[in-house]
């Protein structure tokens, strides 16, 4: 398979109405003379097996053309490889999903698919670091997810998932963000949270909690991901006027000003009760762990292609 070895393994994770942002890439990367082998999810379930397909064809160069879920899936298949395997790779990202927030953090833009191309044809290459949640699921399994961005437990979490659910209802994400925001209201706002992060012990009612290797959707804005740490933000349950401000400071970028959020650096994270508390890890559920369970980083993991 020496020949995958100078050409780009593409996964294409179409949304919507895909086929003219498909021809427009594909336009581009002839343009270019990049030599590329594409395929298609069917579905989100499907993006699992085609990265393992591309990673045991030997492609060196992955390119996910999606979001922050199919890239979360690839570094897991990454992360299954032996090192050796995985040094060899390069992972890279064109944005085109409903999130796009690791993509943002290093510029990449959805609309600008040509600039994107050049960076990439650069092979510019960060190790950058993994998080990873490990919990017991419902059926007694222990089981491990790493991320690239975020986990989130609690409401933003649960807005997530509404998001989704209101998404393929509406089609528009905007309108399907502003009705999860106003369905929000008529759900849980506060979870019992025993949590421990450095030696801080948090043994209360908590609203949400986001644990960014990234800057997780703008509740950790701080977070880098090539520093070892984790940004953790927690907030406690505001009045409902601090609600609405706390969500205009998180759309502005200034999320660590409200006075309800209260910001922590760590290496581990132990959960040791969320009852009834969704996790959502890089956008995607995992549903809610049984028992404790615990967050940690994982420094220097995967080869990212950044810009110039």
């Amino acid at each position: 398979m020496s020949h995958c070895k100078s050409r780009w393994g593409i996964l294409y994770c179409p949304k919507g109405h895909s086929s003219k942002h498909r021809e427009r890439l594909q336009r581009v990367l002839d343009e270019r003379g990049v030599e590329y082998d594409f395929v298609q999810s069917e579905s989100a379930d499907s993006v699992e097996r085609l990265v393992n397909m591309l990673i045991h064809n030997g492609y060196q160069t992955i390119i996910i053309v999606g979001g922050d879920s199919a890239l979360n899936d690839a570094v897991n298949c990454l992360m299954q490889q032996e090192k050796q395997v995985r040094d060899q790779i390069a992972l890279g990202v064109i944005p085109h999903g409903m999130l796009n927030d690791y993509a943002r953090y290093w510029n990449f833009k959805e609309s600008n698919i040509e600039q994107t191309v050049d960076w990439l044809i650069k092979h510019r290459v960060r190790t950058v670091d993994l998080g990873c949640i490990r919990y017991t699921n419902k059926q007694g399994e222990a089981c491990h997810r790493y991320f690239l961005n975020c986990v989130n437990i609690g409401l933003i979490a649960d807005i997530m998932n509404l998001r989704r659910q209101t998404h393929s209802l509406l089609g528009s994400r905007t309108l399907s963000f502003i009705v999860s925001f106003f369905l929000m209201i008529f759900h849980r706002m506060d979870y019992k949270m025993h949590v421990c992060i450095n030696s801080d012990t948090i043994n209360r009612k908590v609203m949400t909690m986001c644990i960014g290797s990234g800057r997780g959707y703008g509740q950790t804005p701080s977070a880098v991901p090539y520093n070892g740490m984790l940004d953790v933000s927690v907030v406690y349950h505001p009045e409902l006027l601090q609600l609405f401000a706390g969500f205009w400071l998180l759309l502005t970028g200034r999320f660590l000003n409200h006075r309800s959020v209260h910001p922590y650096r760590t290496r581990e994270i132990i959960v040791k009760e969320a009852n009834h508390a969704l996790v959502g890890v890089d956008g995607r559920l995992i549903g809610t762990p049984v028992g404790s369970y615990r967050i940690s980083v994982e420094q220097e993991v995967i080869n990212f292609l950044i810009p110039d």
